[in-house]
Parts: structure tokens; C-alpha cells; sequence
């Protein structure tokens, strides 16, 4: 099975410049937890409702902090035709939860989830990608020291 099957097709991009609060009403709006930044027609990032809480809240910055203070600057992404098996395991190796979709072109086309991913990958890989990306650390540790 192909990612396209299973991504999610409707997804709202953020520019950098605009403030966390634009981003968290965003996620509510959409009733998603991430959002991939975009500027001058190129994807630079992501923010998920995580950062929002660790990168800013934790930190008291204000609501009108800006997405590019906070978001992940490392784009990490799958493409379209990508076997899901695959992209799971790519997932757990990365401890990533999310992955913006391209097609061939690189151009943003979805969003895959691991819940997505869930409903049609093996039992096996399914476990073993949650085990992996809930592994304590790794490059995406958000941990403040």
C-alpha cells in the first residue's frame, strides 16, 4: 500500500513570519497537530502543537512569538508513492510521529501520521515503529536543561 492511500490530502501550511497564536488557532481550526511552514513556495519547517508547548509556553514566551523561533527547522518527509511499511519504519528511526507527504515534484500533497499508518501496516512493524519513536532522547528531544 502507497502512502497516498492513507495520508491525510487537506492540509494547511504557516508562514514563518506568522505568530504562534495564528498557529495554535490554526490547529484547532483544522483539528490537526501539525502544520508544515512554508516560504516563497518552499517548505522550511514544521510546528507541531508540541513546540508550541515546549519551545514557548514552557519558556513563557509571549503569543506572539513567531513560528520560526519555535518550529522544527529539519524536513523530514516521505513521498506519495512511498510503501507504508517503509515510511513506518522511517518514522520510528527518526522518532518522528508525522511526515509531510511530497509527490515527485516536491511538492506538499498530505500528511501521514503514524495513526494513519496504523490502519495498514503489520501489527509487528506497527508496534515496533511506536516503540521506537517513544524512545526516550534522540535528535528530536525537546528536553530544556
Amino acid at each position: 500500500m502507497k502512502v497516498k492511500e492513507v495520508m491525510t490530502k487537506d492540509v494547511r501550511l504557516i508562514a514563518p513570519s506568522r505568530s504562534i497564536a495564528e498557529a495554535a488557532k490554526m490547529m484547532a481550526e483544522a483539528d490537526t497537530g501539525i502544520l508544515p511552514v512554508a516560504e516563497n513556495d518552499r517548505l522550511v519547517g514544521t510546528i507541531t502543537d508540541r513546540d508550541i508547548v515546549i519551545r514557548a509556553v514552557a519558556k513563557h514566551l509571549p503569543p506572539g512569538t513567531l513560528v520560526r523561533d519555535v518550529m522544527s527547522k529539519e524536513v523530514l518527509y516521505c513521498y506519495e508513492d512511498d510503501d507504508v511499511e517503509q515510511v513506518a519504519r522511517n518514522m520510528g528511526e527518526n522518532q518522528v510521529r508525522r511526515l509531510p507527504a511530497l509527490n515527485r515534484d516536491k511538492r506538499l500533497v498530505g500528511i501521514v501520521s503514524i495513526s494513519d499508518l496504523s490502519r495498514s501496516v503489520s501489527p509487528p512493524t506497527v508496534g515496533e515503529t511506536i516503540a521506537d519513536i517513544s524512545k526516550p532522547g534522540g535528535a528530536h528531544s525537546q528536553r530544556t536543561h
